[in-house]
C-alpha cells in the first residue's frame, strides 16, 4: 500500500459550524461539527484506514507495524511508534476559547508527554472572520492574572480580519484563539495539550461554565512581542510555495492546473497532502486514486515519486 486515506474523526462542539460535512462530501446528517481530525495518532483518538488492504488498522497500528518505513528512519528514531503529526479541519460559528499551548519542557515540568507547535492554513471565510494570535502590547505574567480575573485578556492579543489562503504560524507559548467566521487546516505536532484562558462565559450543554486553566497558561505563555503575527507568502501558480518551516513540521502550498510530479527520493520522511479546493488524481509506485476537495493523504517515506494531475490546490506537510 503507498497511499493511505483515513475515516475522519468529526466532532461536534458548542462553537462548530456546517461547513466541514460538504467540504468533505460526507452523507451525514450531524449538526454543529467543529472539527474534523483527519490524521491521529492521539490516544482513544486514533484515526481508521479507510482503503486498501490496511483498512480498519488505526495509524498507531500502521507505524507499529511499519515502523520506519512509514515515517522515515530520522523521524523514527526521535518518535518512536507515535505518528509526530496531527491534521484537522476546523469550522468556528463561534469564537473558540483563547488558548496556549506548552512548549516541551513545560509541558513535562506539568506532567505532559509532550507541548505542541502549530499552524493554520484559511480554507474559507466569512465576512466578519478573525482571529487572535500573539500579544500587541507587552504585559507581565502580574497584568496577565488581572487581565484574566478582570475578563479583559482579549483587549491584549493582536487581532486579524481572515481571508482565504491566509497563514498563521503557532509556536508553542503563543496566546491564540480561531474566531467566528474561520474555516481552517490545522497542522500540529501529536499532542491534545491546551490551556484555556478565557471561555466567553459560555456553558457546557449541561449549563456548567467550561474549566479555565489559567495557572497552567501562566507557566507556558512566552511574553514576546512581535510586530506581525502573520505569515507572508507569494502564491505561484504551479510551483510549490514554502509557508512553514520549523522543526515539528514543514509545510507548502501547491496550486495547479498542469500535471506536476514531486521528487521525495530524498526525503526520509511520510508525507501528508491535504486537498483544500479542486479536483485531480494522484499516482504514487504504480497505484492511482482520486484526490479532491476534503481529502487528506498520507505518504509512506517510502514514496519517492508521486504524480499529480487536475486542477487543485493542496497542502503537503512532512517532518
Amino acid at each position: 500500500m503507498t497511499m493511505y486515506k483515513f475515516e475522519p474523526l468529526l466532532k461536534q462542539t458548542l462553537w462548530g459550524g456546517d461547513k466541514i460535512i460538504p467540504f468533505k462530501h460526507l452523507n451525514t446528517q450531524m449538526e454543529r461539527v467543529g472539527e474534523s481530525w483527519e490524521i491521529s495518532g492521539v490516544k482513544d483518538n486514533e484515526t481508521i484506514v479507510a482503503n486498501g488492504p490496511d483498512k480498519g488498522k488505526s495509524l498507531n497500528q500502521l507505524v507499529c507495524e511499519q515502523k520506519a518505513k512509514l515515517v522515515g528512519e530520522e523521524n523514527y528514531q526521535r518518535f518512536g511508534d507515535e505518528f509526530p503529526l496531527l491534521v484537522k479541519f476546523i469550522d468556528a460559528r463561534q469564537d473558540l476559547s483563547i488558548q496556549v499551548h506548552p512548549n516541551d519542557e513545560t509541558a513535562h515540568r506539568l506532567g505532559k508527554p509532550r507541548g505542541k507547535t502549530e499552524m493554520w492554513y484559511t480554507l474559507e471565510s466569512a465576512p466578519s472572520a478573525h482571529l487572535f494570535n500573539g500579544l500587541k502590547k507587552k504585559i507581565t505574567p502580574e497584568e496577565y492574572e488581572r487581565m484574566v480575573a478582570d475578563d479583559t485578556i482579549v483587549d491584549a492579543l493582536a487581532r486579524y480580519e481572515v481571508k482565504e489562503g491566509d497563514v498563521f504560524f503557532i509556536p508553542a507559548g503563543r496566546i491564540h484563539a480561531i474566531g467566528s467566521g474561520c474555516f481552517v487546516a490545522e497542522i500540529q505536532e501529536t499532542s491534545d495539550v491546551t490551556y484555556r484562558i478565557y471561555d466567553y462565559k459560555r456553558k457546557d450543554k449541561d449549563g456548567n461554565y467550561r474549566e479555565l486553566h489559567t495557572k497552567e497558561a501562566a507557566q507556558s505563555i512566552d511574553y514576546t512581542v512581535l510586530p506581525n503575527y502573520r505569515a507572508g507568502y507569494e502564491p505561484i501558480l504551479n510551483e510549490g510555495v514554502q509557508l512553514v518551516e520549523c522543526p515539528y513540521f514543514t509545510t507548502a502550498v501547491y496550486d495547479l492546473t498542469e500535471p506536476m510530479t514531486l521528487d521525495y527520493s530524498e526525503l526520509d520522511s511520510f508525507v501528508i497532502l491535504i486537498a483544500v479546493k479542486g479536483e485531480g488524481t494522484i499516482k504514487a509506485n504504480g497505484e492511482e486514486m482520486t484526490f479532491k476537495m476534503g481529502d487528506t493523504i498520507l505518504l509512506p517515506a517510502t514514496t519517492t515519486e508521486v504524480k499529480i494531475e487536475g486542477t487543485i490546490k493542496f497542502l503537503e506537510t512532512f517532518v
